[in-house]
């Protein structure tokens, strides 16, 4: 090979952060997040309307988009927007949101993995998904094989509630589920794709803004 072929970028992923925003930070850092050479993907849900201090949060992943990364729309980002649990949220500080979150895309497609914040509707094309679907399928989705030809890669549902252990990511047939359960109180995951090494932190009350650990998969 030539010592002058370019490395593969690492292709980051991290769904479901809920107002985590010290979390999010500490594993960029700890995962030595370089948005010049790093791809980071995130799968929505950066709000809780249950913890009103978590809109700063936006700003951060707004930074986050400027510097490259690609931010997906999330249910709690719909529900801002039409301010559904997020009506004890200043209206001047919805509006200054709202042309922001419009902009954010559905999905995103890397090196044959779909990024999605919910899931996709059996048996239709991407084109054809619509945003309740994209945003807030589960049953559907989940309780059917994969008949695409890419890994589905989504938040949204607890992995804990698919079956794995709390605050663990889980691995089907052509899905990965990387909501370990932040706002629950387990593990905020930030996911390394090709090489399966996930860093994560715990979200518990007496655990925000503690250890990153590292996992390989």
């Amino acid at each position: 090979m030539s010592s002058n072929a370019i490395a593969p970028t690492r292709l980051l992923a991290i769904s479901d952060i809920h107002g985590c925003e010290e979390g999010l930070r500490q594993l960029l850092a700890a995962a030595e997040y370089d948005p010049s050479r790093d791809r980071l993907i995130l799968l929505g849900d950066y709000i809780d309307a249950a913890y009103p201090g978590t809109y700063g949060t936006l700003s951060y992943i707004r930074a986050l988009v400027r510097q490259g990364a690609c931010a997906l729309l999330g249910n709690h980002e719909l529900k801002l927007l039409r301010q559904y649990d997020y009506s004890h949220l200043p209206a001047a500080e919805a509006a200054e949101w709202s042309g922001w979150i419009r902009s954010l895309p559905r999905y995103r497609m890397e090196d044959g993995y779909l990024f999605v914040h919910a899931g996709i509707r059996p048996g239709v094309g991407l084109h054809g998904q619509t945003l309740v679907d994209l945003t807030e399928i589960r049953d559907d989705f989940l309780n059917h094989p994969n008949d695409t030809d890419y890994t589905v890669v989504f938040g949204h549902t607890p992995t804990f509630k698919l079956g794995a252990r709390p605050g663990k990511l889980w691995f089907g047939e052509g899905k990965i589920g990387i909501d370990t359960g932040a706002k629950h109180g387990h593990r905020l995951t930030l996911l390394d794709v090709h090489k399966r090494i996930s860093y994560w932190c715990s979200t518990g009350p007496a655990a925000r803004g503690g250890a990153v650990n590292k996992s390989f998969y």
